[in-house]
């Protein structure tokens, strides 16, 4: 499975570098207030990447990092034996019948079946 991985981060590293050698013009941006800025066209878009990212990235993060401190901070259940199943209550024992079911009688050999 890591071998998956590594190979998918290896085919999408290569196919952001084949972008960026290919496509790498300068871009002008217009700016607020008749301020333009020129960049590059990959940074221009690795930039803009980071930027929808890292916040999202970020909160996920600190999510994550809040429910790990309530996770720790539970007691721990404790155990009689430690590798104990826990304790089940006997399942109720079947009623006892008080008669006997009535039963089709049994025909002999050679008796025609009713």
């Amino acid at each position: 499975m890591n071998f998956l991985k590594t190979l998918f981060w290896i085919a999408i590293t290569v196919v952001a570098v084949v972008f960026a050698t290919n496509n790498w013009h300068a871009v002008t941006l217009n700016l607020w207030a008749g301020l333009q800025a020129d960049a590059k066209l990959p940074v221009l878009l690795f930039v803009s990447f980071l930027v929808g990212f890292l916040p999202t990235w970020l909160w996920h993060r600190a999510r994550l990092w809040q429910v790990r401190r309530q996770v720790e901070q539970r007691p721990l259940p404790v155990a009689a034996e430690p590798y104990a199943a826990p304790a089940m209550a006997d399942p109720a024992p079947a009623p006892i019948p008080t008669q006997m079911p009535e039963r089709a009688p049994v025909p002999l050999p050679g008796e025609p079946l009713a």
